[in-house]
């Protein structure tokens, strides 16, 4: 993978080859063992393995730190390396290890270690030596005659070209490391590796002009502010007349202060003075705001302008591989910025907008593994501090089988003989399911096709189970079976219902019956004679003859004082038999009252298709059987 760097990146590819660690097919092979590196810059280390057939690597990792009696910690959590490493590699053969920003104090031996399934643990043993330094100018020499000579802690590796800078301005460029000057007291001189001309040595100086920053390169966060601290010296008997920035200076041209350029307006503040500081503060930073800036002023009598520091200002990406799996697959989530952010960066990560508990880490990594479906949505990071700025998101697609495949029926419950159902499949899965296929149970071949099956004309051969067969790209899944029962036809289960109805009030009517023949021969003995002649006279009818019956004399004393008269009539329009209506009466022994309260209640049977020709005096209700039922409610006799 290629490396993203500011400006021009000072690589070490070294290809000789040294083997470490050989026994029974296990080994590790470094591209180089020693690497001396410029302070700033950016090293790749590189190395491949191989292990013994029928193992399996489980995990791979680089460390400097090895405890006695302790597992090595895998660098990557290392809050030391926070933000500044890339590890590429595969679980076969070639891993690169990318150091960024590098820093004086990584200077360490760097070993690779892999493991494997059958509890093996190999470390390609001795590693990778790294050697990191700054630059420095020494001063050799008689009074002004000099000589300079770019010296470093270590021989960097690649043999570098270096640049020789007099106040500020490029003046030589050369693979030796000396330089011959004649140094006066007001000149300055510095010098850089080619390919990093943004890491210059500090300049040295007699009674010298100088723009000191404290940082050659700077990375900022899009959004934040950034303060590019300096200084500068001059001779004591010179007036400062003008202090600017600027970025851009055309040959034969004096450069514009930044603070009058279009864009820059109102955007930057410089907080320096017309001393020695000359601080720059830009707040609300802009992608667009990436430059090399340089401070410059002038005295009563000279102009001297420092040499550029180099501001990239990057947003934060999400980079995700791979962004669609199976389940139980891994995902790597890695947070990237064009540049290695100052100081140690803090990351947060976010899934559909919401933070992932416990997910804030030192490293721009974040791992998911054995992922389910439950880890479908859309992730981003954002840097501590500045959360208000996350990356654009990305989103992760787990695919999975069809599963919790059922059948329902519309209409459920028991089926008659002639009506439709329709059988609907449904299944949750990524991708959506798309073949469903029916079938009935003991039956070989398929029934239909189709996300929903309709039976019409139901019979009795279509009684049985039915289930569905859910299909996608990453397998299948059968339902359930669902019964299908099969009735006989509607017309004749309402028959038979309404026989039954018509049984249930028969037997209604024959309790009534005998209630009101123990009524009636109770009252007969109790009655007192005395009260003949005062009673109702209306005839009565007896419930099963149909017979009008003239009461006696005791039949008419006995229902003086029964005011509550109950009545229940049944009509059979479809009997041969009952022509006429049939009564039932129940007498009650109530005190006498003025008033009565009754209540009717009529139920309605429609006729059954297989009923009785009606006769011609049943003709005029010939659609239906009615009962009637009156009750007379008892109140107390008023005086």
């Amino acid at each position: 993978m290629a490396l993203r760097t500011t400006g021009s990146v000072l690589m070490v590819f070294l290809w000789s080859v040294a083997v470490f660690l050989w026994l029974n097919g296990w080994s590790v092979t470094y591209t180089t063992q020693s690497i001396c590196a410029l302070k700033g810059s950016t090293v790749k280390l590189t190395c491949s393995y191989t292990y013994r057939i029928g193992h399996k690597v489980t995990s791979t990792f680089w460390f400097t730190k090895w405890g006695t009696g302790v597992e090595p910690e895998d660098l990557g959590q290392d809050p030391e390396y926070a933000g500044r490493l890339e590890y590429h590699g595969d679980k076969k053969n070639g891993h690169n290890l990318i150091i960024t920003d590098l820093r004086e104090r990584d200077s360490a031996e760097y070993k690779f270690r892999f493991k494997t399934d059958q509890n093996g643990k190999y470390i390609g043993s001795p590693g990778v030596t790294l050697s990191v330094t700054g630059l420095q100018v020494k001063v050799t020499g008689g009074h002004q005659d000099k000589t300079l000579t770019c010296i470093t802690t270590c021989t960097l590796t690649g043999n570098p070209t270096y640049i020789w800078y007099k106040n500020g301005h490029k003046v030589k460029e050369d693979t030796s490391s000396l330089y011959s000057v004649y140094f006066s007291d007001a000149d300055s001189y510095s010098c850089a590796v080619k390919g990093r001309e943004d890491l210059h040595s500090p300049a040295v100086c007699q009674k010298c002009w100088s723009v000191i920053y404290t940082r050659q390169s700077i990375c900022a966060l899009k959004g934040s502010t950034v303060n590019i601290s300096c200084s500068y010296t001059y001779p004591s008997y010179h007036e400062i007349k003008k202090a600017f920035w600027f970025t851009k200076w055309e040959s034969g041209k004096d450069p514009e202060d930044l603070s009058s350029v279009p864009g820059y307006e109102g955007h930057i503040e410089y907080l320096g003075d017309k001393k020695s500081d000359c601080t720059l503060r830009i707040p609300d930073l802009r992608l667009s705001d990436s430059a090399g800036y340089r401070f410059r002023f002038i005295t009563s009598g000279e102009r001297f302008a420092g040499s550029p520091v180099s501001l990239t200002v990057t947003d934060v990406v999400l980079e995700m591989d791979p962004t669609s799996v199976s389940e139980r697959e891994n995902v790597t989530l890695t947070c990237r910025t064009k540049c290695t952010l100052d100081p140690i960066t803090v990351y947060s990560w976010y899934k559909n907008g919401h933070p992932i508990p416990n997910s804030n880490t030192y490293s721009p990594v974040y791992r998911l593994f054995s992922v389910s479906s439950e880890d479908t949505g859309r992730y981003s990071c954002a840097v501590e501090g500045h959360e208000d700025l996350p990356s654009a998101e990305e989103t992760l697609t787990v695919t999975y089988s069809p599963r919790n495949t059922s059948v329902s029926a519309s209409p459920s419950g028991e089926i008659v003989e002639g009506s439709s159902v329709t059988l609907t499949c449904s299944s949750d899965a990524n991708p959506p399911v798309d073949k469903y296929t029916w079938y009935k149970k003991n039956v070989t071949s398929p029934k239909a096709s189709g996300q929903s099956y309709s039976i019409t004309n139901i019979s009795s051969e279509d009684r049985g189970e039915y289930y569905c067969e859910a299909q996608n790209g990453r397998g299948s899944m059968n339902s359930t079976a669902l019964m299908i029962i099969v009735a006989g036809k509607q017309t004749s289960i309402l028959t038979a219902a309404v026989g039954i109805k018509v049984v249930v009030l028969v037997l209604i009517l024959s309790g009534f019956m005998w209630f009101r023949k123990k009524a009636f021969k109770s009252t007969s003995v109790t009655r007192d004679t005395a009260d003949v002649g005062q009673g109702d006279s209306s005839p009565v009818y007896d419930n099963i003859s149909g017979m009008a019956m003239t009461p006696t004399a005791a039949q008419t004393a006995a229902t003086v004082d029964q005011d509550d008269v109950h009545y229940a009539s049944v009509h059979f329009s479809g009997s041969k038999i009952q022509e006429g209506p049939l009564y039932s009466t129940v007498q009650l022994h109530q005190p006498q009252k003025q008033d009565e309260d009754v209540q009717y209640d009529a139920v309605k049977f429609n006729r059954s298709s297989n009923a009785n020709q009606p006769t011609a005096a049943q003709t005029a209700d010939k659609d239906s059987y009615v009962l009637y039922s009156t009750v007379n409610k008892p109140r107390t006799k008023k005086t």
